[in-house]
C-alpha cells in the first residue's frame, strides 16, 4: 500500500478546529450543491504548516486521523511587536477603518502584508500584523483521498 513521504504530492482532506471546536477552515463543503476540494501540495516545499505535513506523512489512500498540531509546528506564538499602533491621520481619507477590517499595508520595499484593525480611537487605530491564528493550537480532522507519487 502506497504510503505518503517526503517528496509525496497529496490530496487531503481536512476540518481544522480549534481547541474549543470552533471550525476555522474546510476543504469539506457543508452545501450540498457545492463540491469539496481536496487540498492538494508536495511534502517537504513548506505549502502548508508544519504539523500538518508532519501528520500527512505516514498515511495511506483513505486513512483518516484527528491531530492537534501545537503553536510551534503551526502559525507560531502572537508577537506583541507585530502589533502597531498609528495616528489616524496615516490612514488614507478614503478608509474608515473599523474593528475587523482587514487592510493591505505597504513596507518601505514595497511588499503587500495584512493586517487586522483590532481598535479604533478618534486618533489612533491599532494594527494587528500577527495570523489570525498564531498562539493557537490547532486540531485537524484529516483525511488522505490521493497520492500523486
Amino acid at each position: 500500500m502506497e504510503i505518503a513521504e517526503q517528496g509525496s504530492r497529496v490530496k487531503v482532506h481536512y476540518t481544522g478546529k480549534l481547541t474549543d471546536g470552533t471550525v476555522f477552515d474546510s476543504s469539506v463543503s457543508s452545501d450540498e450543491e457545492c463540491e469539496s476540494h481536496p487540498l492538494e501540495f508536495t511534502i517537504g516545499e513548506g505549502m502548508v504548516i508544519p504539523g500538518f505535513e508532519a501528520a500527512v506523512v505516514g498515511m495511506s489512500p483513505g486513512d483518516e486521523k484527528t491531530v492537534t498540531i501545537p503553536v510551534g509546528q503551526a502559525y507560531g506564538p502572537r508577537m506583541d511587536e507585530m502589533v502597531a499602533v498609528v495616528n489616524r491621520s496615516e490612514i488614507p481619507a478614503e478608509i474608515d477603518p473599523e474593528v475587523g477590517q482587514q487592510l493591505e499595508v505597504s513596507q518601505q520595499d514595497g511588499q503587500l502584508f495584512s493586517v487586522l484593525v483590532t481598535e479604533v480611537t478618534p486618533d489612533t487605530v491599532t494594527l494587528d500584523a500577527n495570523h489570525p491564528l498564531a498562539g493557537r493550537d490547532l486540531v485537524f480532522e484529516l483525511r488522505l483521498v490521493e497520492i500523486d507519487g
